[in-house]
């Protein structure tokens, strides 16, 4: 028992030290199947880096205006994780925009280069988040980052679960996340999701519509992804996973807006 908690404990040090800059002791160890089972925690650091976030929003607005909190708050996001999912995105949208083969675009996903689609895709999608994070009083806005970041990091896991991998795994970045996650990995994901959705609705009963159309929009942000996908380039890659991240995270957001305007 207290050999597999201290497993667990190594697994989400390793989700941590892959998606974020947070120093990681070198006694933790590394193993590349620990990579991929580690992926069932993804979503704990999701939490992480949306209470990052919440906080820097709570304090710049309190401090210097919404305005600016808003975009701390993105900035927080992104210096904590090396722009890694927006890195993502900006890959997809520059290998997807145009009409291209698949051979073709999987190349362009390669290219360190940001193109003309990558670099509008960030601006929509970043300025997108800060003005829906304006739209949300402060007091929505925290609880709507922690589970956006959450359960968009659940998104991914599910998408590397269904879908197989586009490119040649030889080649993969992170080689241990192009094979499949197990039901279980995706069973624990899931479950953080649901525990945090529990807890805000137990704090408030008042934001269970909030934390249903956030759900609902990631659900349908996740089903989108993973059709275009598959559709252009026969399944994912890590590129592909950092932007369903970034739309699932925008269109859980948005769900909070869409409540509050229906309040």
């Amino acid at each position: 028992m207290v050999k597999a908690v201290l497993h667990e404990l190594r697994l989400m040090a390793i989700a941590l030290q892959f998606f974020t800059r947070v120093p990681v002791p070198a006694r933790v160890g590394f193993e590349p199947a620990w990579l991929n089972a580690s992926a069932r925690h993804f979503p704990l650091v999701g939490l992480l880096v949306g209470g990052v976030a919440a906080l820097a929003l709570a304090v710049g607005s309190q401090a210097l205006g919404t305005a600016i909190g808003v975009w701390l708050s993105i900035a927080a996001t992104v210096w904590l994780t090396g722009a890694f999912h927006e890195d993502g995105l900006a890959d997809t949208c520059d290998a997807l925009g145009g009409a291209v083969s698949r051979e073709r675009a999987l190349e362009i996903m390669k290219d360190s280069r940001i193109g003309s689609y990558g670099a509008v895709a960030l601006v929509l999608v970043l300025g997108l988040k800060a003005a829906t994070l304006a739209s949300l009083p402060l007091a929505l806005a925290v609880p709507a980052l922690l589970l956006a970041h959450t359960a968009s990091r659940a998104a991914a896991v599910v998408l590397i679960r269904v879908l197989p991998y586009a490119g040649e795994v030889s080649q993969a970045k992170a080689k241990p996340l192009a094979q499949k996650v197990s039901a279980l990995g995706v069973a624990v994901a899931l479950g953080w999701v649901v525990l945090l959705a529990g807890a805000l609705v137990a704090l408030r009963w008042a934001w269970w519509p909030y934390v249903a159309l956030a759900l609902a929009g990631v659900l349908l942000g996740t089903i989108a992804c993973g059709r275009w996908f598959r559709r252009r380039l026969g399944g994912i890659t890590g590129d592909t996973l950092g932007a369903t991240q970034q739309i699932t995270e925008l269109l859980a957001l948005q769900g909070w807006v869409v409540a509050l305007r229906w309040a």
